[in-house]
């Protein structure tokens, strides 16, 4: 005779079946909790990572080359408040070979928590010139800035000083920026002191001789040859 399971052993397997798929959607679960937590927490630093890299750059390539503005005023190398800081930076990548400067004018400023890089695409702008924003992906609470004045050693929380000419840069920028969920960062970045001008994009016309100025004597050929 056969015999078959009862209905109270069909639901007594039915119950550990379901007790033991439960628990194992629970720890399935909980794995991938944790593996996306662990993905954007990696995500976040990275971009943090990329942010302060892109700071630090533009810092250690700033020029000493004032711009024009949209109203066509002269715009200091270095604008720098407390909480924001626009330069002309050196390195603007051309693959394309397009006339254009190698020059970038970039600024940092926080904008509702958000930390952003805005760029223009000329150096000095026209009526219509507007940057592009990029969000840097970093949450943010605060961002500070200090500049140090190479003439008198101290630290300033705006520049240029007064009576300083446009393009002097400071010798060093001191920036603090505390993030949401990684703490405050922070770092100095001593800036050249003097680039070449024909590194900067400039070109400084030599003033004139005096009329009647002799020329000075060439000098001697190689090798002592007459």
């Amino acid at each position: 005779m056969k015999r078959g399971f009862t209905l109270i052993e069909v639901l007594v397997a039915t119950a550990v079946f379901a007790i033991m798929a439960a628990l194992a959607y629970g720890g399935l679960n909980s794995i991938a909790r944790t593996r996306g937590d662990l993905a954007k927490q990696e995500a976040d630093f990275g971009s943090l990572v990329r942010a302060v890299g892109s700071l630090q750059r533009d810092l250690n390539g700033a020029v000493a080359r004032p711009a024009r503005g949209a109203a066509g005023q002269v715009l200091p190398a270095l604008i720098g408040t407390s909480g924001t800081v626009e330069l002309t930076r050196l390195g603007f990548a051309n693959p394309q070979a397009e006339p254009r400067s190698n020059l970038q004018r970039v600024f940092y400023e926080l904008d509702g928590g958000k930390f952003e890089r805005g760029r223009y695409a000329v150096l000095d702008r026209a009526a219509n010139s507007v940057p592009q924003i990029d969000d840097l992906k970093v949450p943010a609470r605060d961002f500070r800035l200090r500049y140090l004045d190479g003439a008198s050693g101290q630290w300033l929380d705006a520049w240029p000083p007064p009576q300083s000419a446009v393009a002097v840069l400071p010798r060093a920028v001191q920036w603090r920026l505390r993030t949401e969920h990684d703490g405050e960062l922070g770092g100095t970045v001593e800036l050249a002191s003097r680039w070449p001008d024909k590194a900067a994009g400039l070109v400084v016309p030599l003033p004139p001789a005096p009329v009647g100025t002799p020329l000075p004597p060439l000098p001697p050929p190689p090798g002592g040859a007459r």
